[in-house]
């Protein structure tokens, strides 16, 4: 894979579908998060059969009992990521809330309004659940987003993809509003952080050194 291209790729992706993305409707939103919900309901037995093969590979590579526990993915941690995304499909939408408004001496009246920041790019380590937390977060909030989930949730991350493009198709809303990265290659990292053609801002998760990182090197805002 030319990480490059394919990163160019998912950034120009993000880029169109966010337009579409700030422009929903809360209806749509909402439909697409709880359609999420039901798929993963739905898939609960394919999200376990991929997680198995994460927490395998990781028994193999010797990671630590800590790292392989906040991998794992339990049914009663996947109702969770279900119950997540209805809680976030309930929240007031804030795209279009106006705060702070202020009539001045010219009759004027000036304000301020949420609105989308744009594409949004998310890096974050081990667990597997911040895929569809972080998804649903940027698309109540109106954004598109491209997540990175660490090298050990491979399998899981891509499993819980399937379930928020389906919800997107669901609501008719595009499938590349939400994208996440199908590569381990870390040279995926430094094109993502290095693509302010493509993403307004980047959101780094996870320890010190992942941060450091990101901070350093990046040529988006972090």
């Amino acid at each position: 894979m030319d990480i490059k291209t394919y990163m160019q790729g998912v950034g120009r992706q993000a880029r169109a579908a966010s337009r579409a993305i700030a422009a929903a409707t809360t209806g749509a939103k909402n439909t697409a998060l709880l359609a999420m919900a039901a798929e993963i309901r739905a898939r609960r037995a394919e999200l376990i059969a991929a997680n198995q093969r994460d927490l395998e590979e990781a028994r193999a590579n010797g990671l630590e009992p800590s790292m392989i526990d906040r991998l794992t993915l339990s049914e009663k941690g996947i109702e969770a990521m279900a119950q997540g995304l209805e809680q976030v499909a309930a929240l007031p939408d804030p795209v279009g809330e106006v705060t702070d408004m202020k009539r001045r001496p010219s009759g004027i009246s000036v304000g301020k309004m949420r609105v989308p920041l744009g594409v949004i790019g998310i890096i974050y380590e081990a667990r597997p659940n911040v895929t569809a937390d972080a998804a649903a977060l940027c698309l109540k909030s109106g954004n598109a987003a491209i997540l990175r989930g660490g090298k050990e949730a491979l399998h899981s991350n891509q499993a819980i993809a399937a379930c928020v493009r389906a919800g997107l198709a669901a609501a008719q809303l595009p499938e590349h509003a939400i994208q996440v990265i199908e590569t381990t290659d870390r040279a995926a990292v430094g094109e993502l952080i290095t693509m302010p053609q493509f993403v307004d801002v980047i959101v780094p998760r996870g320890g010190k050194g992942l941060i450091e990182r990101i901070s350093s090197e990046a040529r988006v805002p972090v």
